[in-house]
């Protein structure tokens, strides 16, 4: 499936217009239109196309103390919930941005499945697969990737933002679909790396290597490239086959990448000072801010990965111990990089054809175990999905006044891919082949999409 790219590309916000977001609260409508003005005209562009954000919660995020709160029952814990701005919806302490934006969200508090290994569980939730068998399935957005891939592209048609790999590496990959759909990655963290702090002493955000060395001038590095195509070529025509046909895509890419004004997406200090304070000047905070920046330039899935904050005795959102201290820091950061995000993208007129995808590879336990903590748990827990013509204001699922099962709606995990797919666009019944000439069809056969979500 081949979509048009856009010809457009939207102007970036001044530092008046951000200073003016922030005191209308970098949330509500403007008084003199401009921003509606702005949303619309973009809107109404015919090469207007949808893309995705996923926003991905390494640990297993707990829905009792973010999107799915048990008011007056004891497995609550000591945080009280927030009302949002759709009537009886209500959200974790630590979100009030995103409540206030709540009718652009949709949530899903009633997902279960039976896999509470972070292992696992990670393959299952970004590819719709087990991990069985010698098959290695794509990811979510090698998949996107491979559907909308465009060859005269300048940037690639996925950007993985600091992800967290050692759970599962099969997972973050492209699987049978092979090296032209794997990820760009850029400020992949380390293990044992934190992701809060200041931005300056995480790892950069930007792409490694595509600038020449500063003593090889232009027509010695055209030489060069010369060279290696001719070299690659010849080496090509004797030794036919994927592996060497990917090498030479890899470096055609890189290269047409180097050379294009397209890379400029990455300099994030082109954005006006005070829209970076409101992302959050951390890894997840400019990761969102990037994010835009890349969908604005046509990339159709980016990837941003919250793993870690500084200050937090957990890993991520694997919170065994001191759960609630970890979440209000994990929430914070959330909140101020996703609620800003789709601000941003709604003052362009790109909310609507950009689906954001929340999720992780599990919930936790409702209950509270003896060192603070939740443990991990797949029976029932939540993910939200907003924009992308998503109808947003309601909830899916009901766990019940404790928390502890899927008593009404349950969703099973490719159900939610199925979901996430046709919003795009995209048929989720449509097969792939693998190289030994198996048909495996994007999503599971058994999902049935969320009716309730599709616009």
């Amino acid at each position: 499936m081949n979509r048009p790219r856009p010809t457009y590309q939207v102007p970036p916000l001044t530092r008046r217009q951000v200073l003016r977001l922030a005191a209308l609260g970098a949330l509500g409508a403007s008084s003199s239109g401009w921003i509606e003005t702005l949303a619309a005209n973009t809107a109404a562009d015919p090469n207007r196309r949808k893309s995705c954000i996923l926003l991905w919660m390494t640990g297993g995020p707990s829905q009792t103390d973010t999107f799915d709160p048990k008011p007056g029952h004891a497995n609550s814990g000591p945080f009280k919930p927030i009302e949002t701005t759709v009537p009886g919806m209500l959200l974790g302490p630590h979100l009030p941005q995103l409540a206030r934006q709540a009718k652009d969200l949709a949530l899903v508090r009633s997902m279960s499945s039976k896999e509470g290994d972070h292992g696992r569980a990670t393959y299952y939730l970004r590819t719709g697969y087990l991990p069985q068998g010698p098959v290695r399935h794509p990811t979510l957005g090698s998949l996107v990737a491979n559907e909308f891939e465009d060859k005269s592209a300048e940037l690639p048609g996925f950007v993985s933002i600091s992800p967290f790999r050692a759970f599962n590496p099969a997972a973050f990959g492209a699987g049978f679909l092979g090296p032209k759909c794997a990820p760009l990655i850029v400020g992949e963290r380390p293990v044992g790396g934190g992701g809060g702090g200041d931005a300056s002493t995480q790892p950069s955000l930007r792409v490694e290597d595509l600038d020449a060395p500063h003593d090889i001038n232009r027509a010695r590095a055209d030489d060069r490239l010369q060279l290696m195509h001719t070299l690659g070529s010849d080496f090509l025509a004797s030794r036919p086959g994927l592996a060497a046909l990917s090498h030479q895509d890899a470096y055609q890419r890189a290269v047409k990448m180097m050379r294009s004004s397209a890379a400029k997406a990455f300099e994030l200090d082109e954005e006006p000072a005070a829209l970076q304070d409101a992302y959050g000047r951390n890894p997840f905070g400019q990761g969102c801010l990037l994010a835009r920046r890349l969908v604005e330039r046509g990339v159709p899935f980016v990837e941003v990965t919250l793993s870690s904050v500084d200050g937090s005795m957990a890993f991520g959102w694997d919170t065994h111990q001191q759960n609630f201290d970890a979440v209000e820091k994990l929430s914070g950061v959330l909140d101020a990089g996703w609620a800003t995000l789709m601000t941003d993208l709604r003052s362009r007129g790109l909310l609507d054809s950009t689906l954001i995808v929340w999720m992780g590879e599990f919930g936790r336990t409702p209950k509270i175990n003896e060192n603070a903590g939740r443990d991990h748990f797949p029976n029932a827990w939540s993910t939200v999905l907003a924009g992308g013509g998503i109808r947003g204001g309601q909830v899916i699922g009901d766990t019940g006044a404790d928390g502890e099962e899927a008593k009404d709606r349950p969703v099973m995990v490719p159900d939610l891919l199925a979901t996430v797919v046709r919003s795009l666009g995209i048929d989720p019944m449509k097969q792939n082949v693998v190289d030994t000439g198996r048909p495996i069809r994007l999503v599971d056969p058994k999902a049935n999409p969320i009716k309730e979500l599709l616009g």
